[in-house]
């Protein structure tokens, strides 16, 4: 990753168009009263995030918790919602759910579900890549190699999993990862895979996946977001899943790496990825591959607004890079804002047209 960071920041810029540490140290005014108390105001932040943002958000809060009572003057708690980030989006845009934070692996649902209407602005912040994970467990652990995962995953006595597209992220790029293997090595691996076992179908390079999947045999696992499926393969009851790189080296699984015109990694590959899409029957939108990134918004309703932000500022100053670094997840630098940058974060960010 660290070969193209000079062409991260122009490849995110194209991106988003095409889709539509400064910490301040003072406490904050709660608005609320102790009545002549020492005791601090406590407030609790409302988090729906993707599930492979479950492990760096909890150590971000952790810290954030420390830094709030030392430095605001409150006692923060959380209530973290990990879901899908489709799912994470929709409990704001149509479940009329509250939010603080809505942090999604695929910054592009953000202004396109959630602009203008919930929110004005977003960040974006992380990157990623899709991997094959499995453990020793997992039949063939000591044969599949980056050459040859598809043949192992063909294989009638394999069983492997995704997510729901309809509902994750990682759950619409894996099958654009198999689409995208069909086209690199020149075989039927969407076919194999995916069509036979779903019914998922592609048209050419064009992915239909229906509202309500149907799997055709126990071979295949999906469940709501990537993080469901990572318990089943540590237990040995499923050999393989798509996953992120950074969830399968925080769960200390193997993995295989797959070739940079597959993953969704390199930004340099935008327009090779650009040939696969994928129509989701949940929303009826067509989404076409692209670099993973990951996006971050404070909804206009958030109940907690002033502390969201302080939250927000957080995670995009020097100590959340640290965060991030440690459970091995690219961050980007620096972050790219977008729409109605608050005054709160604009020296963390790049602000993009």
């Amino acid at each position: 990753m660290r070969k193209v960071m000079s062409l991260i920041l122009l490849g995110i810029l194209v991106l988003a168009v095409a889709a539509a540490g400064c910490i301040s140290g003072e406490p904050m005014d709660t608005g609320t009263s102790t009545g002549g108390s020492s005791s601090k105001a406590e407030i609790k932040l409302t988090i729906f995030h993707a599930g492979s943002l479950s492990v760096p958000f909890k150590d971000l809060e952790d810290e954030f918790s420390v830094y709030a009572e030392k430095n605001l003057g409150v006692k923060v708690t959380f209530q973290d919602e990990a879901s899908g980030s489709v799912m994470a989006v929709r409990k704001v845009t149509d479940l009329g759910k509250h939010a603080d934070i809505v942090g999604v692996a695929d910054y592009t649902l953000i202004p396109q579900l959630m602009v203008p209407n919930y929110t004005d602005f977003y960040v974006l912040f992380a990157t990623n890549e899709i991997v094959i994970a499995f453990t020793d467990k997992s039949r063939y652990a000591d044969e599949i190699n980056p050459d040859n995962w598809y043949e192992i995953l063909v294989k009638p006595d394999v069983s492997f999993g995704f997510s729901d597209p309809n509902q994750d992220p990682c759950g619409y790029r894996s099958i654009m990862v198999t689409e995208l293997a069909s086209l690199y090595y020149g075989k039927s691996i969407f076919k194999e895979l995916i069509e036979k076992n779903t019914n998922i179908v592609a048209n050419g390079s064009e992915i239909y996946a229906p509202k309500e999947i149907q799997v055709r045999n126990k071979r295949l696992v999906i469940r709501p977001k990537e993080t469901d499926l990572t318990g089943l393969v540590e237990s040995g009851s499923l050999d393989y899943f798509f996953i992120y790189k950074s969830v399968a080296e925080q769960h200390n699984l193997k993995y295989i790496e797959l070739p940079e015109e597959i993953n969704l990694e390199d930004f340099t590959k935008a327009d090779y990825y650009g040939q696969v899409s994928v129509t989701l029957g949940s929303t009826g939108k067509k989404i076409k591959a692209k670099p993973i990134v990951y996006g971050v918004t404070v909804p206009k309703d958030a109940p907690n607004r002033e502390l969201a932000l302080e939250f927000l500022k957080f995670l995009l100053s020097n100590k959340g890079k640290e965060i991030f670094a440690r459970n091995h997840q690219e961050f980007i630098n620096p972050p790219v804002a977008f729409g109605n940058v608050p005054d709160e974060i604009k020296d963390l960010v790049k602000i993009g047209g």
